[in-house]
């Protein structure tokens, strides 16, 4: 990956690693890496998505202030005349890495840990023979909401029942009460 496209403050920017811009004013210390949003990688071909994992570190260098932008109004023949300036307030980041994982910021990190946290900790999950007395079907909890859509056409009108029920107890995901409630529907039309 020779460059990548990232999301700073609202904007897009193309950026290689080492390069200095001015990006509009964030809320961080000088000295403090973070790590923005990538959108694109692009090396000698044409640009792609960037894969799971790409990372780019940046350094804050510091708060600047933007070029003087003078604005003037006149109105002829009635002596208006009125002078204003303006000045943006931005801050200089440099481009330290861009590549897979990267150096990790301070949030990435505790974030590690409570994952290795979670692991070390016994999961008490859901288990599957509970589903099945439930009458959802089997793996329905790690389903998206396209998924289920899908599978629900094959369900038993027993099993869209259950997997509603379950839907609005646990999930609540608008999404998947629609397609379990139209394919509902559905079989209670063939009926």
């Amino acid at each position: 990956m020779t460059y990548a496209i990232i999301k700073v403050a609202g904007k897009q920017y193309r950026v290689r690693e080492g390069e200095r811009l001015l990006v509009d004013r964030l809320q961080a210390e000088e000295g403090t890496t973070f790590s923005p949003p990538v959108l694109l990688v692009g090396g000698a071909g044409e640009p792609e998505l960037a894969p799971a994992g790409t990372a780019v570190v940046a350094r804050v260098l510091g708060p600047e202030k933007g070029p003087k932008i003078r604005i003037g109004k006149y109105r002829k023949r009635t002596g208006y005349r009125r002078h204003t300036g303006f000045r943006a307030s931005l801050t200089r980041i440099e481009i330290e890495s861009i590549g897979a994982g990267g150096a990790a910021t301070e949030p990435a990190r505790k974030r590690r840990r409570a994952d290795a946290a979670e692991a070390a900790e016994p999961a008490v999950a859901e288990t599957p023979t509970a589903e099945a007395a439930a009458g959802v079907p089997a793996g329905y909890a790690e389903l998206t909401v396209a998924e289920i859509k899908k599978a629900a056409r094959g369900w038993t009108a027993a099993e869209l029942a259950a997997a509603l029920a379950y839907e609005r107890e646990h999930g609540r995901r608008k999404g998947a009460l629609a397609a379990l409630e139209a394919a509902a529907a559905e079989k209670e039309g063939e009926s």
